[in-house]
């Protein structure tokens, strides 16, 4: 996967109260903490999960595409 194939867009899912927007995620590192436009609520990355796009958005963060892809290459 080139970096040009790394997905910068994910829609981050609220758990608290289901909001759903898209976001722009960061390509060198990862997000820990997020804040609900809707609610307010501060989310956090679930045990286990690098960062909140990894745990509630549609896309996983650049890292982890990266890190997935460098698996899958011959």
């Amino acid at each position: 996967m080139t970096a040009a194939a790394i997905e910068s867009i994910s829609v981050i899912t609220c758990p608290a109260c289901a909001h759903a927007e898209s976001e722009e995620m960061a390509v060198d590192s990862c997000q820990y903490f997020y804040d609900c436009r809707a609610c307010g609520a501060v989310i956090k990355a679930l045990p286990g999960d690098c960062c909140v796009f990894c745990s509630y958005g549609t896309v996983p963060c650049p890292p982890i595409q990266k890190a997935r892809a460098a698996q899958q290459s011959p």
